[in-house]
């Protein structure tokens, strides 16, 4: 006779193992202990065999029997259960092995010696809290881009638009890094070009090139924090982002080459940057190794030498000189182009030193360098420039 849930549950120990039959080579076998299995016995190619299909109560009776039914229907089909299920266990390993999340944790774990610790960090807990969440179990050879475009939006709906685009590019090179390890066929954001809402430009409060000498002079003449004020004057001989200056770390400084080379993690575009140092950007630099040299970072906070400065430090440095939205430490960066193109110096090269150009991964490890001869003699008749007009500056008043 068929088991009812009451002879299951009422069923006691004994001395030994005792099994109670269901029908159709099912049965449940009562242990000792009082634990109770649900086995079945079942035949293939004349041999016997048996199947676990759970333990009570966490697999009630009605439950085994589907269980049961599930393996006889793999033996009306030629197959051994007990294979099926060393399969399908092994094919789960593989998916989990290959999942999105598995794949883009060996990728970040491939990058993070070369990437600063900060941007690391950053990249990882991107995919933490946006991505893996919806596709981190997914087979990332399954992924389509609907799926990946999802996501996306679910970023932009915070309004956090570039975080979208970084997320978005940084999950295509997981997936080119799941097609050249061969565990996808293909790098749907590829079709996602153009798909992400992109920020309207917003031009940066500058000054105008007649008004910048009096700016040299009150930077000259800064009464705040000395870091500060080689801040400033750096960031006015470099014109570089705002971020590339506070992330700027000693290891990236060569003063005998005159250069800067900043790694691609750090910049913009994410392709590497070399920022030729004038003699004028090698005089500062030389003041901040006195000040700053035992730290990592160039200009570190005075509090945690251990993080950089923040990112309001040029900011608020200017609204004390009295320039509240009239300049950002951005505004250097326009005041540049303007003269420099109005100077003639080829508007190529001033797009290169100002790492504008988007370029994809092929052309970045040529293109970081392009025109590099050019571009230090154009950074040296900018310090020059700025000195002169600094000196005239001085002696006019």
């Amino acid at each position: 006779m068929p088991l009812s849930d009451v002879a299951v549950r009422s069923a006691k120990p004994r001395e030994r193992p005792y099994k109670l039959a269901d029908g159709q080579g099912m049965y449940l076998e009562v242990m000792p202990n009082g634990s109770k299995y649900w086995r079945l016995k079942y035949r293939i190619d004349g041999k016997e065999k048996r199947a676990a299909l759970g333990v009570y109560p966490a697999v009630s009776l009605l439950a085994a029997r589907k269980a049961r039914d599930g393996i006889k229907e793999t033996l009306r089909d030629g197959l051994d259960p007990t294979h099926e299920k060393r399969r399908e266990k092994l094919e789960r390993s593989v998916a989990r092995a290959n999942s999105f999340e598995s794949v883009a944790r060996e990728w970040h774990a491939s990058k993070v010696e070369s990437w600063a610790e900060g941007y690391a960090a950053n990249v990882l807990k991107t995919f933490e809290q946006d991505v893996f969440p919806a596709l981190g179990a997914r087979p990332i050879k399954d992924i389509a881009a609907p799926e990946l475009l999802e996501v996306m939006r679910k970023i932009e709906s915070r309004g956090a638009l570039e975080m979208a685009r970084k997320a978005l590019q940084t999950s295509g090179q997981v997936f080119r890094y799941a097609v050249v390890t061969g565990r996808a066929d293909r790098d749907p954001s590829t079709d996602l070009k153009g798909a992400l809402k992109t920020r309207k430009v917003k031009h940066m409060a500058r000054i105008s090139e007649a008004e910048l000498p009096e700016l040299l002079r009150k930077i000259e003449k800064y009464d705040g924090e000395p870091q500060t004020r080689l801040a400033l004057q750096f960031m006015a001989l470099t014109f570089v982002r705002t971020g590339e200056l506070r992330y700027a770390e000693w290891t990236e400084i060569n003063e005998d080459r005159g250069e800067w080379r900043i790694p691609a993690d750090k910049m913009k575009m994410e392709t590497p940057h070399i920022v030729p140092l004038s003699k004028q950007a090698i005089e500062v630099i030389r003041k901040l190794r006195e000040m700053n040299g035992r730290w990592q970072w160039v200009f570190p906070q005075q509090t945690n030498t251990k993080k950089p400065i923040s990112e309001n430090t040029i900011l608020f440095a200017l609204y004390r000189m009295g320039y509240h939205s009239r300049m950002t430490g951005h505004g250097f960066r326009g005041l540049a182009s303007t003269i420099l193109n109005e100077h003639g110096f080829n508007r190529d090269w001033i797009e290169l030193q100002l790492a504008h150009t988007e370029r994809d991964d092929v052309r970045a490890a040529y293109n970081h360098a392009q025109y590099l001869a050019e571009r230090r003699k154009m950074m040296q008749w900018w310090g020059d420039y700025l000195e002169g007009v600094s000196v005239a500056n001085v002696a006019a008043s």
